[in-house]
């Protein structure tokens, strides 16, 4: 377009305020590659610009550590497509050399598509995230409490090897089915982008330790507690039913990296589901006796299933504490 018809367009929809904004193809060519790079922030708006001008364009944003993205439908875009961190190709309109060379096609051609996509994109990342971090620190749960059990009372049995395999198979992998099909968070598009390709950063390496921790000291206190008043079945079984409950209760707490309190926990309807299945599967397990057999454990009082539910629940404002505090740092640390 026209420099004034650029300038007007991009000043009702808020991209320019003023046309020292805009600059044009013809101004570009005056501008050597280190000058376009020292100024090109100065502008929001660029008219009349050939294949060439996009080029250098892109490559001066990028020498300035910015992630680019470029759209284009034809011939003439697929250079500044190719060379742009992300080159976003129309579907419809498109040409196929633009298809080609393109990291992203638009199969409707509304670049209202791109903020759909990129929320999809970021919703299955933390997705991946959560069920990794779930999956992580329950798995640690077992292996370090097996491991501090038969380390520190060797004359004890602490769980058999098909109570082991139960909550592997139920409490394990059913939670992370749902989790895997989580809603986006509400705040996931006001994030800034992930930095590198770890998909396990700092972040999730540091909600699996305290996680993994806090369950690891919850299973151990209950069985000793339960070698302790009790006796050695009693403590196995204690300690077999609340690993199993905690981790249902668990994978509620990675359903959103905010407050339980601000979030509809049922909006997820696979994850209730799986939910559901597996608190039912354990019950089953807890009152059947038939059942109890098959997996060497014995039947529970009043009081000790008393200890058994609040070691359980206790997961829950164990880690709203500490989302809440992470929270308090992050938002410090920021301002």
């Amino acid at each position: 377009d026209q420099k004034n018809t650029a300038f007007a367009i991009a000043n009702e929809l808020g991209i320019a305020t003023k046309k020292q904004q805009v600059l044009t193809g013809k101004e570009i060519e005056k501008l050597s590659d280190e000058k376009l790079k020292n100024e090109i922030s100065k502008y929001s708006v660029f008219a009349r610009v050939n294949p060439e001008h996009k080029v250098r364009i892109v490559k001066a944003f990028k020498s300035l550590g910015k992630i680019v993205a470029m759209t284009g439908d034809g011939v003439n875009d697929a250079p500044s497509l190719k060379i742009a961190d992300i080159g976003i190709g129309m579907g419809i309109m498109g040409t196929e050399v633009t298809k080609d060379v393109a990291d992203m096609i638009i199969t409707d051609d509304n670049f209202a598509t791109i903020v759909t996509a990129v929320e999809e994109g970021r919703k299955i990342y933390a997705n991946i995230q959560k069920t990794i971090q779930f999956l992580l620190s329950t798995n640690a749960v077992e292996v370090v409490t097996l491991f501090l059990a038969c380390m520190f009372f060797p004359s004890y049995i602490f769980l058999l090897p098909s109570q082991i395999l139960f909550i592997n198979f139920i409490t394990d992998s059913l939670p992370a089915i749902g989790l895997g099909l989580e809603n986006a968070e509400e705040d996931i598009m006001k994030r800034p982008p992930h930095e590198g390709n770890n998909i396990i950063d700092k972040r999730i390496c540091f909600n699996i330790i305290y996680q993994a921790t806090a369950q690891i000291l919850i299973v151990l206190s209950v069985y000793i507690i339960g070698l302790k008043y009790f006796d050695n079945i009693t403590a196995s079984t204690m300690s077999f039913f609340v690993i199993n409950y905690m981790q249902l209760l668990h994978s509620v707490n990675l359903k959103d990296s905010h407050s339980l309190l601000h979030i509809n926990i049922f909006r997820n309807k696979v994850f209730n589901i799986t939910f559901l299945i597996g608190i039912s599967l354990v019950t089953l397990v807890a009152i059947l006796r038939p059942l109890q057999i098959v997996f060497g454990l014995c039947q529970l009082n009043f009081v000790q299933w008393l200890i058994v539910f609040i070691a359980s629940f206790s997961i829950i404002p164990i880690v709203e504490v500490c989302k809440k505090l992470i929270t308090i740092i992050t938002f410090e640390r920021i301002k």
